[in-house]
């Protein structure tokens, strides 16, 4: 028998004659020389029907997941590692390993430091634990990696069923139904979108919807006879297998405060643990897989314009993967209108722009309105004519069209959240979800590992109070630790360093953030000054065009570096609380990371949109800072053009450098690092040799979670939603954005990530409610963009208040402020105040103040208050209005579709009427079973003797009945 350094249980239905190989010796050519009797089963080819690392050496048991490890490669290792001991008692399943010299035995320490031997005795601990929880594995060191083995489990039957039921899944039964379908015009509509839409849909099985459904119930073994089992190697489906077997590993423990394979892979001792990938998805001679199939219909650029193969993407991937991908695939669809929408309000603008009053008495040259200098001393005396081009780009986005397309995205922000919540329903209903509560409190409440050796921690030091040497913990406490777990628990005491960590860390990035925004505005006043004193009189035009932009990248660099700190930070900030189970971990995590890159992204936008411009002063009485430098004030035309480029910058910038060039970029990188750093010199034989399946998944990218995939679409989202009174070219280009965003992940999902482990989700979890946040903030926000950056109410006001035939005649004139040239701070005056060829007396700047020939010069004017008070009730009516609508479509629209809701309704019945029938016909058994008995009893009394005797001998009774419904 050929043989490597593999071990494996017996396969299933091996011949239980010999008890024992006892190996004496390999040769050098690697051939086992045994004693005793050998298995013509265990005689294995290593490379038939393994299907290149798909399944075990037999060719027949799946492998249902990997554990790799780390070793140092010694002379041991060239000898056998396991004798295989088979209890061959009748109905024994049961599998015993013994140590043999050169592997579990003792070892030459002189070749493996303390270390090694510690991770290889928890491995070997645990296992053996593994083994005795049912699983069957098989070890794999002769691979192309050097120093790397593998583990290979495997689920059978009966564990998959015990672990099913405890787990509660949902499976099929053999009862079918019929879906209620449309009638009458709905279903003329439904079939003719169907044939509009075929082209579009992906080519998978199950693409359409189904005329019929199989009832599903959770499984019980008590109950197998009536679920579908027709094919009991597909019943339970690669997903389910990797989900089960996770399961196990993560609460089978082993000694020295190891508690499950989180806790394995935290120390060390294994290196990865991860499910297998279906197989290859490249290359014409690949069998046809799940995989192939999503990378040729769903992983693909190519594919941009069809649907997604959901239903496909969560029997891959699970149900939490796909719900990421269908809620993507709803937003990406819902930013369609909301593009249209946007295209026309800035078609209008441009339209318009001939027709805007303000702009055109900006640009005209008739107007002799000269301004204040926008510096000190450098600065001269300019015309209001020469921003025209400002005034005319700044109609563009000003216009009344934006007040109408941000009350048109606040309510399309409640149809998209209403949208999203019928659509999960829907799918929750169709992957049988539904009353999924029970069964998510059952799996996720299992604590997480560093909470486990947190409170073992806090236990121990307890008892080291008690003892004089506390450095090990006794076997039958460490065999017993569950019990302690119950016991004991972090109080907000053991986790209050944690809590002032947290505060203290979180206010220094805050403070860290607007520290940087100060410094780039810092940079804005003293590079525009610079240059106003270095450059031309004709130059000095472009000098805010080049201060913003610069301004606007280096803040976006800013951004993508401190992004990149926030998220490691945010995750080291929640591993040192040591939240108790996964989702409580994932919910904090997900908050302080939000909370950190919201304010990263938008500080610098809030700063343009509410601060700038707002705390100038007035000429001869100016701020400044470090009392050199004016505070920076809007352009002539307002601050809201200013506030479309920065956004428009940093939303483009982030989606093209962070979300796309990165996501390409590094895993290729990290991968490309990985197949360097594991390559070694390799003999002709080794050369040649395919590689296993769980060797090439290794060398791919492990699964870090969707927190970084939800996130970049979160934040996106506020950018379309916040801001949009001042961008409404914005959820354009997000759609197109997400249009490849969708395949750039598929593509990383199926071709550069390690299969994840699939986890049951009903919904999209916080992320859901952060949305809802972002809508509702985000009618706050534009309300306060229309009211305090636009000049939309100021218009409204002189309209309707000042203007003497009701049109916008005299609109600029009524915004500008008169100042006296000899109220000039000493020093602050232009150095040259004939630049415009005559000498100014009277200069204009943008405020609502009193001219210098009032009582009160410079004070502010009524019009100001008018003004106000106008922005303000606009905002507290634009609010509530606007609120009010959103609810309102939020009540109108039930949250489960009527179809589904009679669709649920119409499962339970059938579920009480097949278990209905299931007792009748266990009743009627019973009673046909009794009436044979009394017939047989009466039989008996005339014709024979009362006790007869079965063909063992035993005597038969009522009792002795087995009745199999």
């Amino acid at each position: 028998m050929r043989v490597n350094e593999r071990y494996s249980a017996l396969p299933a239905g091996a011949d239980r004659g010999v008890h024992i190989i006892n190996i004496r010796a390999i040769d050098d050519l690697g051939y086992l020389q045994a004693e005793g009797t050998l298995l013509n089963s265990l005689t294995v080819d290593p490379d038939a029907n393994c299907k290149y690392g798909l399944y075990f050496r037999d060719g027949q048991r799946k492998v249902d997941y990997i554990l790799v490890y780390n070793y140092k490669r010694t002379t041991s290792h060239n000898i056998l590692s396991r004798v295989l001991h088979v209890d061959p008692s009748p109905g024994s399943q049961s599998l015993k390993q013994e140590p043999l010299p050169g592997k579990d035995g003792p070892l030459d320490t002189g070749d493996m430091d303390h270390h090694e031997d510690d991770k290889r005795s928890r491995r070997e601990e645990y296992e053996s634990n593994l083994l005795e929880a049912g699983l069957e594995l098989e070890r794999d060191e002769d691979t192309k990696i050097h120093g790397v083995g593998f583990v290979k489990i495997h689920a059978p039957w009966n564990v998959l069923c015990r672990e099913a039921e405890f787990l509660k899944l949902k499976m099929p039964t053999k009862k079918m139904y019929q879906i209620n379908q449309s009638r009458g015009l709905l279903k003329k509509i439904n079939s003719v979108l169907q044939k509009i839409t075929e082209p579009i849909q992906p080519r998978v099985a199950d693409s359409r919807s189904q005329n019929s459904k199989k009832l599903s119930f959770a499984f019980s073994r008590e109950k197998q006879h009536l679920f579908d089992l027709t094919d009991k190697d597909s019943f339970f489906d690669s997903k389910t297998r990797s989900t089960i077997v996770y399961e196990i590993l993560k609460r089978t423990t082993c000694s020295k405060a190891s508690m499950g394979i989180n806790s394995l892979l935290a120390h060390g001792v294994y290196s990865a643990a991860y499910p297998l990938h279906d197989g290859d998805f490249e290359g014409e001679d690949v069998e046809l897989n799940d995989r192939k199939v999503l990378c040729e219909e769903w992983a693909t650029y190519g594919a941009f314009y069809k649907y997604q193969p959901i239903h496909l993407i969560r029997k891959y991937f699970g149900e939490k993967i796909g719900l990421y991908f269908a809620w993507l695939g709803v937003y990406t669809q819902m930013l369609i209108p909301a593009s249209i929408v946007g295209i026309i309000v800035f078609l209008y603008g441009c339209l318009t722009v001939d027709e805007n009053i303000p702009s055109m008495e900006m640009c005209d040259q008739h107007n002799n309105i000269t301004m204040c200098p926008l510096c000190d001393r450098t600065c001269s005396y300019w015309k209001l004519s020469s921003a025209c081009a400002t005034a005319r780009a700044s109609h563009f986005f000003d216009n009344p069209a934006t007040v109408f397309f941000s009350v048109f995205m606040a309510l399309w922000a409640a149809m998209f959240m209403e949208h999203w919540k019928r659509k999960q329903m829907r799918l929750n209903y169709i992957w049988d979800l539904t009353g999924f509560e029970e069964e998510e409190e059952t799996v996720k409440a299992h604590p997480r590992a560093e909470y486990e050796a947190k409170v073992l921690e806090k236990s121990l030091r307890k008892d080291s109070r008690h003892k004089e040497k506390p450095g090990r913990l006794p076997e039958e406490t460490a065999n017993n630790w569950r019990k302690r777990m119950d016991k004991e628990k972090l109080t907000w005491k053991d986790r209050l360093p944690a809590y002032l960590t947290n505060f203290v860390s979180i206010l220094f990035m805050i403070g860290l953030t607007f520290a940087i925004v100060f410094g780039v505005i810092i940079y804005r006043i003293s590079t525009a000054a610079a240059l106003a004193i270095s450059s031309s009189p004709s130059g000095r035009s472009n000098v805010r065009v080049t201060v913003t932009a610069t301004a606007v990248i280096i803040n976006l660099v800013v951004i993508i570096i401190l992004d990149e700190l926030y998220g490691s930070i945010a995750r080291w900030l929640t591993q040192i609380e040591v939240p108790k189970t996964d989702k409580s971990f994932e919910e904090r995590l997900i908050f302080k990371a939000f909370l950190l890159k919201f304010v990263n992204a938008y500080t610098p936008i809030f700063y343009v949109a509410f601060f700038k411009g707002r705390f100038v002063g007035r000429p001869g009485d100016y701020v400044y800072i470090f009392h050199s430098f004016r505070m920076e004030e809007c352009a002539p035309g307002g601050c809201l053009m200013e506030l479309c480029i920065q956004l428009s910058i940093i939303m483009l910038g982030k989606q093209l450098i962070q979300n796309n060039l990165f996501e390409i970029g590094i895993p290729k990188m990290k991968k490309f690092f990985r197949y360097l750093k594991q390559q070694r010199p390799t003999v002709h034989d080794e050369s040649t040799k395919k590689k296993q399946r769980y060797e090439v998944d290794y060398n791919l990218e492990p699964f870090a979670g969707l927190t970084p995939e939800y996130m970049e679409m979160i934040i996106q989202f506020g950018f379309v939603t916040l801001f949009v009174a001042s961008f409404p070219l914005a959820p354009l280009f997000a759609l197109l954005n997400n249009i490849i965003e969708i395949r750039l992940d598929a593509k990383k999902f199926v071709t550069e990530l390690r299969r994840p482990v699939a986890v049951r989700a009903k919904d999209i979890g916080i992320w859901y409610n952060i949305l809802r946040g972002i809508g509702k903030l985000a009618v706050i926000i534009n309300a306060f963009v229309i009211s305090f950056t636009s000049d939309f109410i100021p218009r409204l006001v002189y309209r309707y208040m000042y203007s003497t035939n009701g049109t916008m005649h005299g609109f600029v004139n009524h915004t500008l402020s008169y100042f006296n040239v000899s109220d000039f701070q000493p020093g602050t005056a232009p150095n040259d105040p004939m630049d415009l060829g005559y000498e100014v007396q009277i200069c204009r700047y943008k405020d609502y103040r009193e001219p210098p020939w009032s009582e009160n010069k410079y004070e502010i004017s009524k019009d100001f208050w008018a003004v106000l008070a106008a922005r303000l009730a606009f905002v507290i009516v634009f609010q509530n209005l606007v609120m009010f609508m959103s609810d309102f479509v939020d009540w109108i629209i039930p949250d489960i579709p009527k179809d589904i809701s009679q669709q649920i309704h119409k499962e339970k019945v059938l579920l009480v009427e097949l278990f209905m029938k299931e007792e009748q016909g266990k009743q009627q058994m019973l009673e046909t079973i009794k009436e044979k008995e009394n017939l047989q009893s009466d039989n008996c009394n005339n014709h024979s003797p009362p006790f007869p005797k079965t063909q063992r001998g035993s005597t038969t009774s009522r009792h002795s009945y087995h009745v199999a419904v």
